[in-house]
């Protein structure tokens, strides 16, 4: 019966973490967007994921944004980190 709980566990955390890497990739995106109009790109990634870190860098002239964030449940145990990044065309004001 233990191994049932542990695969069960293991199953869950693995959705949750699924989970958190869709919000990432968005998070992400409005980032990326928010930073190509020119807003602030912290403050809403902070709305979306508590605890996020987000870096944005240029390439070329797609305005870019990173966002990072510890996994969550049983999996931050092991300090898994979780990130997503996208780019937005520059200057959509």
């Amino acid at each position: 019966m233990p191994a049932v709980a542990l695969v069960l566990l293991l199953c869950l955390s693995g959705m949750q973490v699924a989970g958190l890497q869709v919000r990432l990739q968005d998070a992400a995106a409005v980032a990326a967007r928010s930073v190509a109009r020119g807003d602030g790109s912290a403050s809403a990634v902070a709305a979306l994921i508590p605890g996020a870190t987000t870096s944005t860098y240029a390439n070329g002239e797609l305005q870019c944004a990173r966002v990072s964030a510890p996994a969550a449940g049983a999996l931050a145990l092991i300090g898994l980190r979780l990130e997503a990044s996208s780019c937005a065309l520059g200057g959509g004001r």
